[in-house]
């Protein structure tokens, strides 16, 4: 799926990685440390804990190396590892600091066309941003990662649901449920003057 338009294919580096190629595997790392730590981003909403789950995430693919079959593509059983490690890591802070930084670094992204609208829609546009990170932070952990490697991350339900080690049915359903919620909790704000019917 990643590969270098010069370089080798992401198969062979995993062979030559297997049998104690240390550049191969610093290759790999290369092609896929960006999205990695985009997902886990998008997650965590923390800079530093993403930094630190993405190193944990290509320590422990490199430790496990051998024991990667390849059924599946590299690309599928990193993202497995980065998403495990990542909802582990949740489990355990539960949701204290997560909600600010989540909402911080969603903002960035929600706003970075405001700058091209008058002062009120700039407005607008970030209580309603503020409201979809906080809509976004709502949702049950399931639908949340179905959510962010769906929406963010631009995965088919296919890809999320090979990630996730559940059905393609299943991750249609979150996607289904996360929406719902999504709609709830901003109806207000995105019918705002109309009456409720």
């Amino acid at each position: 799926m990643e590969k270098d338009m010069d370089g080798p294919g992401d198969d062979l580096l995993v062979k030559q990685a297997k049998e104690g190629d240390v550049e191969a595997f610093s290759e790999l790392a290369r092609r896929f440390q960006q999205r990695i730590h985009h997902a886990i981003l998008a997650l965590t909403g923390n800079l530093q804990d993403a930094d630190d789950l993405t190193q944990e995430t290509f320590m422990q693919a490199y430790t496990t190396l051998k024991s990667f079959k390849q059924q599946a593509s590299f690309f599928t059983w990193l993202y497995r590892i980065a998403v495990n490690l990542t909802l582990n890591f949740l489990k355990r802070k539960k949701k204290e600091k997560m909600k600010e930084a989540f909402s911080e670094n969603l903002s960035l992204e929600l706003n970075s066309e405001a700058s091209v609208h008058s002062p009120e829609q700039n407005s607008l546009k970030k209580e309603l941003s503020t409201k979809l990170k906080e809509a976004i932070d709502f949702l049950p952990l399931p639908y949340r990662v179905s959510f962010v490697l769906v929406v963010f991350q631009g995965m088919t339900h296919g890809e999320a649901a090979r990630i996730l080690r559940c059905s393609e049915n299943t991750v249609s359903w979150r996607m289904h449920k996360a929406r719902k919620i999504l709609q709830a909790k901003l109806k207000p704000y995105l019918k705002e003057g109309r009456d409720e019917t």
